[in-house]
């Protein structure tokens, strides 16, 4: 019994001593190039904004399709991908989800079913490798 004791003793001591030598630094992705505000018009940043809000309007339980009303601010860091923090206005539309077209929507103004929201995405993207992921979002009601 004590011998079982002393061997469970070992192995917990092993396992204790393997996680406090792990380097937390390690773990961090570098960052090559600082964050830096850039233009909206930027064709990587209109990619990223298109799957933000495709991500959006997927997890969101509206009926109806959200759609970017303003860009108000969009940032680039670059770690191991680009990483886009992009600040946006975004607004419901009139087209529900699922529907066929989405072509001629158009934000909720003046109705009772107008609703803005103010969103900051961060997307991690390999533009070319048409790689995509929404690492974090925020959005409160404006």
């Amino acid at each position: 019994m004590t011998r079982s004791w002393g061997s469970c003793l070992l192995l917990l001591t092993i396992l204790v001593a393997l996680v406090a030598s792990t380097d937390p630094g390690k773990n961090k992705v570098k960052v090559l190039r600082e964050l830096k505000v850039i233009n909206s018009s930027n064709a990587n940043v209109k990619q990223c904004l298109w799957f933000a809000m495709q991500e959006y309007n997927k997890e969101s339980e509206d009926k109806y399709l959200f759609q970017v009303v303003k860009t108000v601010q969009v940032q680039l860091q670059v770690t191991d991908r680009l990483e886009y923090f992009i600040d946006v206005e975004i607004g419901r539309s009139n087209c529900r989800k699922f529907s066929n077209s989405t072509e001629n929507c158009a934000i909720q103004e003046n109705s009772k079913l107008e609703k803005k929201v103010m969103c900051s995405f961060l997307v991690g993207a390999l533009p070319w490798n048409g790689e995509f992921m929404v690492m974090k979002k925020q959005c409160v009601d404006a």
